[in-house]
């Protein structure tokens, strides 16, 4: 090839680059990317090895950058794929310039930009992912969030499906649209045939993993994700993510300790510091813990305090990221940054930024007030951001999956019973048991009946929880609470 001419990628679009090698190892790293493999910098790096003026390579590490919470480096790769983007195809150069939106810190702009891409060029799965990760994330830095968005991307991914056929990155992430509106049958299926093709693919196993949590077979999940992970490397900053779902498996089955070694060797800060972004695992798991019953160890909780540190200082960016901060402060009972990070998200209230003032502010007050016993107040400022048909209550437009948003939610409940509304406990533990029954929420059910002076249907739910908790630890505070209201109540 002479300089400036082109090649295809996996998905027949153009590629203009001078090297054969060049554009073999943009493909590679690409699919290392959509699976989040180990080595997709390596390839992109090799790409601009064999041609330093490739903008799509430069284009890669700003996808990379981005995913691993690299802001700073992801603008300047994304500079650089911009000066380099003269000469280049039409579908290369908005490639280029979504991502550089994005790094930039205007994901509603990225996101509109990808649907008018899309339109035109289905099978930029790079793209579909990208929209992806802004839905994910609240569309990131600017904008409102998207109140409904599961079913936006779940919209968006049907009408995608048929230039895809049985591409495994797609499917993987098509499975992703499909459990979080619930049809979680068809997002197994899909997941596994991504498996079948791609053995080391982690977003399908990622998807195998939120549909077993949405079923609440935990035991399954549990059991598919220690026999799947040892062969992850360990390197990739997802192994965190992936992580905190198997010690959610546990944690859901009663299992403290089982979930506190996960943490320590898999999600704890100081031990797989590989990412700013897996602060969202390793907030919500030691604030599950501590309001379930078992505080974490300070050393832990001062650990995910650092962590959170730098968004009290510039919070208002990322509604997720915010989000799990408060919780990282309010687990460690840091409440001076907690008062910082709340001036700043009035601030940016105050400016207009609409889905702080709607969401972000109030969920992080609300945190707060539980933080200080205030459960009256926790709930009067949490209550409104949660509607009876989870996953689309406006909890959704700070993005995540809705396991993620679910530790929120928890708080909830939680907040209701020690508030003494238990009514309104025992109401939303109804539409949370109608999705799937758990132990965790039976138990809860059960204080809440007890209260509500419905000691029969107290009993039998107890009964219940106590039933789907035989293995769980003896010894935590939790397990000894059910043991001591079933006692009551027989």
């Amino acid at each position: 090839m002479v300089k400036g001419s082109s090649t295809t990628d996996r998905y027949g679009l153009p590629i203009t680059t001078a090297s054969a090698t060049a554009a073999e190892k943009l493909v590679e790293g690409v699919d290392m990317a959509l699976e989040y493999g180990y080595g997709a910098d390596e390839r992109f790096k090799e790409a601009l090895q064999a041609d330093e003026d490739f903008a799509l390579a430069h284009a890669g590490l700003a996808y990379l950058h981005m995913t691993g919470g690299r802001a700073d480096e992801a603008r300047s790769s994304a500079k650089q794929a911009q000066d380099l983007a003269a000469g280049t195809s039409r579908r290369e150069q908005q490639q280029i310039e979504v991502i550089a939106r994005w790094a930039n810190g205007k994901g509603t702009d990225a996101l509109a930009l990808i649907h008018e891409h899309l339109a035109e060029f289905p099978r930029d799965m790079l793209m579909v992912r990208v929209a992806q990760r802004l839905f994910v994330l609240g569309c990131s830095s600017v904008g409102a969030g998207v109140a409904n968005y599961p079913r936006e991307h779940f919209a968006l991914m049907n009408g995608l499906a048929p230039a895809y056929g049985n591409d495994w990155a797609f499917q993987s992430q098509y499975a992703f649209a499909h459990h979080e509106v619930g049809l979680l049958d068809d997002a197994l299926k899909l997941a596994e045939r991504s498996l079948e093709q791609r053995p080391t693919n982690a977003v399908a196993s990622h998807s195998v993993a939120h549909v077993y949590f949405e079923r609440a077979d935990c035991s399954s999940g549990a059991d598919f994700l220690a026999g799947w992970l040892p062969g992850f490397d360990n390197r990739v900053s997802y192994h965190v993510h992936l992580s905190w779902h198997l010690a959610l498996f546990e944690l859901a089955m009663g299992h403290y300790q089982r979930a506190l070694d996960i943490y320590e060797n898999s999600i704890r800060p100081s031990v797989v510091a590989k990412s700013a972004l897996s602060l969202n695992d390793s907030s919500s798991l030691l604030w599950r813990l501590q309001i379930y019953g078992a505080a974490a160890p300070p050393s832990l909780t001062k650990e995910v305090e650092t962590q959170a540190a730098p968004v009290a200082e510039r919070p208002g960016v990322v509604a997720f990221r915010d989000s799990h901060a408060a919780l990282a402060f309010a687990v460690a009972d840091d409440d001076d940054s907690l008062v910082r990070m709340m001036d700043g998200l009035r601030a940016a209230a105050d400016k207009g930024d609409r889905l702080v003032a709607e969401v972000t502010l109030p969920m992080v007050q609300g945190i707060s007030a539980f933080m200080h016993q205030d459960y009256d107040e926790a709930v009067r400022l949490m209550e409104p951001l949660f509607g009876q048909e989870a996953p689309y209550d406006q909890v959704c437009r700070i993005g995540g999956s809705h396991a993620q948003r679910e530790v929120f939610e928890d708080t909830l409940v939680e907040a209701y019973l020690r508030a003494g509304q238990h009514e309104n406990a025992e109401s939303l533990l109804g539409h949370r048991l109608k999705r799937r029954e758990t132990p965790r929420d039976l138990f809860w059910l059960a204080r809440a009946q007890q209260a509500n002076g419905k000691r029969e249907a107290a009993e039998a739910s107890a009964r219940q929880a106590q039933d789907a908790w035989q293995g769980a630890d003896r010894d935590s505070q939790e397990t000894g609470a059910l043991t001591e209201l079933a006692e009551n109540l027989g």
